[in-house]
């Protein structure tokens, strides 16, 4: 029998690569990679709290002072060096304040109020002087003293009394007003004399009748007491 012979020739194919199969470790975990995201925190702008807070108080100021106040009155600040302005308020009398703030501060203070009528006032820089007492021309004659003496052109750019709007032109009503003195003196006269004077009183302005009614109150509480 021929027997055959089979011959084997090399692969042209590399043999294959064997893979050793490593068993996985129970006790190893793999987490997910986290990317930290960057979380941007809008700076406190501590500057614009602390000018909201000043603002805010400015605004209570001005409606402390206008409690029990009589006339308020607008002055041209512009040109005021700060010894001047702080001479000038050593010169007003206890019943006065002045201070100096923006008038959009000022006028949200005074909105809604009979005070709105200084409105016109609402330009350029102003000081404003707060008068807690009826004698209104002695509180505004210290300013006119300071006025001449430092030579200032620095006037009146308006005010209120009772309720009425004042411009620069009108201030010689408020500077000749009767005092109290005045007042009381003329409604005692006018009640003790014939009922013409009296009538006359009567139709003089509110601010005078009432405080010939005050006067003859207290004159009458004074003859009371003295029986």
């Amino acid at each position: 029998m021929e027997t055959t012979s089979l011959l084997s020739f090399p692969s042209s194919k590399p043999p294959p690569t064997r893979t050793h199969f490593r068993p996985a470790n129970p006790f190893s975990f793999s987490f997910p990679t986290t990317h930290k995201t960057s979380i941007s925190h809008r700076p406190i702008n501590i500057k614009s709290a602390i000018s909201r807070t000043k603002k805010e108080e400015t605004v209570e100021t001005v409606k402390t002072q206008l409690e029990n106040c009589y006339l308020l009155a607008a002055i041209k600040y512009t040109g005021f060096t700060v010894k001047q302005f702080q001479d000038l308020r050593r010169s007003l009398p206890e019943s006065s304040k002045i201070i100096v703030a923006k008038n959009t501060l000022v006028y949200k203070a005074i909105e809604n109020t009979p005070w709105e009528a200084l409105k016109p006032c609402m330009s350029g820089m102003n000081a404003w002087l707060f008068v807690h007492s009826e004698e209104i021309p002695e509180a505004l004659k210290p300013y006119r003293d300071f006025q001449k003496e430092k030579k200032l052109e620095n006037d009146f750019t308006g005010a209120v009394f009772e309720g009425k709007f004042y411009g620069p032109g009108d201030f010689k009503q408020l500077e000749t007003m009767p005092s109290r003195a005045e007042i009381y003196a003329k409604i005692l006269g006018a009640l003790q004399s014939p009922a013409i004077g009296l009538v006359g009183t009567l139709q003089a302005p509110a601010r005078d009748v009432v405080m010939v009614l005050k006067a003859y109150v207290q004159k009458l509480e004074e003859e009371s007491s003295g029986q």
